[in-house]
Order: C-alpha cells, then sequence, then structure tokens
C-alpha cells in the first residue's frame, strides 16, 4: 500500500511543483523577489513551490493513515517548513548569513534524536546539519545545479531510509525528490525561476535531518564517512569556496564567481555540461554512499569518495576566477584609448604644433615639428593646404565640366563622383604628422 501512495505522492508532487512554480512567477516579478546575482531577474519563488507541495503530500498521507511520519518526522518536517521561512524572509529583506547559520542550528537542535546519538554525538549532528544546509544553499548559484544534486540526493538518502524501513521519511524524501524535479522543468537553462533561500534551506534541511536519522545508532566513524558520501557535491563547493576566498584574501562571506559551476564553465563547459558533471558526480557518490549503508561494500569505498573529491577540489583551486573580469574591462579600455598605431581612440598619431607640449618630453632622436630640444633650433611645421571648397550639388549638375567629366560624358559621374588621387592629397600625405591636444 506504501508503494503505491509512493507512486501516487510522486506523481502529484511533479505536477503540482510544476503548476505552482509557473503560477507564482508573475506575482515574483510584480513583487521584485528576484535574483539580482545573475545577468537577468530570475524570480526566487520556486523554493516556496517544492517547500508547499512537499509538505502538502505528507501531510495527506499522515492524516489518511497510508504513511504515517511520525512524531521525530513530523518534527522534522515542521522544523525544515520553519527554516523555509526564514530563507523566504532573507529573499525578502536581504538578512545576514550568521542569522540564517544561527536559525537552522537551532532548528536542528529540536530535531536530533539524542536518546540514540548522545549529547556530544548530537551536538555534533546538530552543527553538521546546520553547515549543510549552508553548504546546499551555496549550490543554488547556476541553472540546474541545485535541483539536480537535490534529486539525486534525495533519492539515495530516501534509499537508505527505506533500508531501515522507516517509510515516512522514505516516503517524505520521495514527494521531495518528485517536487525537485518538477521544479527543474523551469530551472533548467536559461532559467526561468530559482530555488531562493526558502527552497535550499528546506531542501538541504531535509536531507541532512533524514540522513541523520538513518545512521543514529551506528558507529560514529562509519557514519560520518556514509554521511560525507552521501552529500558530497554540497561539500565539495563549500570547502572549495572558503579555501580559495582564503587564499585569495577574500571575505568568506562574499559572493562571487567561484562555485562549482563557475570554475567548470571557465575550463570551457557549457551551462548544460556542467550540470551533466556536477549531476554525475553526485550520483557516483551517492551510490558509494547507500551501498556503503546497506553493507554491500567496505569502509574503504568511502575513502575512495573523499580522495576523488579532494582531487577534484584542489584541481579546481588552480582555475583562475577572480579578477579576471577586471582584467579584461582595464585591458579593454586600454586598448580603445590606445587604438591602432599607439593613438587616443584608434586615430592615427599626428605630430604637436608649435608651442604645444608632448607627455614625457620629446623623443630622443626624433625631430618633431613646432618643438625645439635644448641647444637645437626650432624644426618649423609644415603648412597645411586648405581644403578646396565642396561646391553645391545643382552647380555640379549644371555645369558637368566643372567636375571633370567631358561634355556628352554620363552625369554618373557628377551623381556618383569617383575620387581621384590629385597633387592636395599627395600633399597631404607627405606632410609631417600633428598630435592633438586633449
Amino acid at each position: 500500500m506504501s508503494v503505491l501512495y509512493g507512486i501516487a505522492a510522486a506523481t502529484a508532487s511533479f505536477l503540482l511543483t510544476a503548476l505552482l512554480a509557473a503560477l507564482l512567477r508573475a506575482p515574483a516579478l510584480r513583487l521584485a523577489l528576484v535574483d539580482r546575482r545573475r545577468q537577468r531577474p530570475v524570480p526566487l519563488v520556486g523554493g516556496v513551490a517544492v517547500a508547499l507541495v512537499t509538505g502538502l503530500v505528507a501531510w495527506v498521507g499522515d492524516r489518511s493513515g497510508v504513511v504515517p511520519l511520525g512524531s521525530s518526522t513530523g518534527r522534522l518536517l515542521v522544523a525544515a517548513t520553519a527554516v523555509g521561512a526564514l530563507g523566504l524572509a532573507a529573499d525578502l529583506w536581504r538578512l545576514r548569513r550568521r542569522w540564517l547559520l544561527a536559525g537552522t542550528a537551532v532548528a536542528a537542535a529540536c530535531v536530533v534524536p539524542y536518546g540514540e546519538t548522545g549529547p556530544v554525538l548530537g551536538a555534533l549532528a546538530v552543527g553538521w546539519i546546520a553547515l549543510f544546509t549552508a553548504a546546499f544553499r551555496g549550490l543554488d548559484h547556476a541553472d540546474g545545479v541545485a535541483g539536480t544534486v537535490g534529486v539525486v540526493t534525495a533519492f539515495g538518502v530516501g534509499a537508505c531510509a527505506a533500508a531501515e524501513l522507516m517509510d515516512g521519511p522514505a516516503v517524505l524524501l520521495l514527494a521531495l525528490a518528485a517536487a525537485l524535479a518538477g521544479f527543474l522543468l523551469h530551472n533548467r537553462h536559461p532559467a526561468r525561476i530559482a530555488l531562493g533561500a526558502c527552497g535550499s534551506l528546506f531542501t538541504g534541511f531535509l536531507l541532512a535531518g533524514v540522513a541523520v536519522f538513518t545512521r543514529a545508532g551506528y558507529e560514529p566513524g562509519s557514519g560520518a564517512g556514509v554521511l560525507f558520501a552521501l552529500t558530497a557535491v554540497a561539500v565539495a563547493d563549500a570547502v572549495l569556496v572558503l579555501l580559495s576566498r582564503r587564499l585569495a584574501g577574500r571575505p568568506l562571506l562574499r559572493g562571487g564567481p567561484d562555485h562549482l559551476a563557475h570554475r567548470l564553465r571557465r575550463l570551457g563547459l557549457t551551462a548544460q555540461g556542467a550540470v551533466v558533471v556536477l549531476g554525475g558526480a553526485a550520483f557516483c557518490a551517492v551510490l558509494v554512499g547507500v551501498l556503503a549503508h546497506t553493507g554491500r561494500v567496505g569502509g574503504s569505498a568511502v575513502l575512495w569518495v573523499a580522495g576523488g573529491t579532494a582531487a577534484g577540489v584542489v584541481g579546481l583551486l588552480r582555475v583562475r576566477v577572480y579578477g579576471a573580469r577586471r582584467r579584461a574591462g582595464r585591458a579593454g579600455r586600454a586598448g580603445r584609448a590606445v587604438g591602432v598605431g599607439g593613438s587616443p581612440g584608434g586615430a592615427v598619431a599626428r605630430a604637436p604644433v608649435a608651442g604645444a607640449s608632448v607627455p614625457g618630453g620629446p623623443v630622443p632622436g626624433v625631430a618633431v615639428p613646432g618643438l625645439r630640444a635644448p641647444g637645437a633650433a626650432l624644426v618649423p611645421a609644415a603648412p597645411v593646404p586648405a581644403a578646396p571648397a565642396r561646391r553645391p550639388y545643382a552647380e555640379s549638375q549644371e555645369s558637368p565640366g566643372a567636375t571633370g567629366t567631358p561634355e556628352g560624358a554620363s552625369c554618373r559621374g557628377t551623381i556618383f563622383p569617383v575620387r581621384q588621387a590629385g597633387s592636395a592629397e599627395n600633399a597631404q600625405v607627405r606632410m609631417a604628422l600633428r598630435v592633438r591636444n586633449r
């Protein structure tokens, strides 16, 4: 019965989230509830749809008695909803990250099963839930990344819960995965809706909380390894960002294009390619975590995940992301200022007129007309011949011979005159160059 309800819950979550996210997009644009860090305004209401639909489906299953959530899972869902509401407040009023981290830690302290973990491990679990929730929020930096990694992780943690015969958490994460899949219909590149702090905090809190529930009572070392494997991509992104900012001397909480997807894009991948790579990495790590949880593989498999994660972080640290745009902009401005031939604005350099000054002084060995070096004679500037006056169009029509067209020839030369290289132009080419003083 629970299997059939799980299929029905997943289908309903997928369709309802896709529909609700599309309906909330227009009000979010009118209220200016958008992500201003992107090149175009993206509404931050995808998380609202994910949280509402996931909670609704889980509540219906619990009230109908088909899949009871239980007291612990019910508290987890309420706490995740409260954290999502805090994230919505952050989207609206730009709350500081320390307040989000503190609120998440308080919510985590209310749901950790201290009876199975003990006070010390329970406190560590509270810190891990808070930190992972903040790390998962960082995945919402590019189109489709947070949704894809969230779907894969939700299926993996749900499989671990199903292996422990926890039907309530398993169905809850199944509904969450389906809701994130429906959200991805609007979040694939180019994204029309983003998760925002509301959806990313809600999703990260649920994933971390259920993962702690499934590993409660196990040996701490193996439990930590399985938790790391299930959440490797989000942890790698957080470690990469913190290390790169620390090494660059930047504030740790200052945003920037230094996340996983940003660096993959700088390596030449497309936006869709970066999502595929990160989704594949999440799938491999989550698969190892599920197999290690069920005892199919030993603990050494988790070490392979840790080694691959460390190698990926070290390799991506070599990708330069800070100051690249600024250096490119400075080089572009310098190119526009110098132009072709070293002159301002790309104009041809001209020698200064008499009495003008040249920045940096005269160039040694070069005689500049109008300037006099110490102990040298003044070099006169070459005279500039006056340009011939342009004749009216009517006159050229009345007297064809005045434009150089013989009598009786076609008047095409008078209407579209062909430029002739005369002696005046030759003199202008041979004349000395002049530099315009600005």
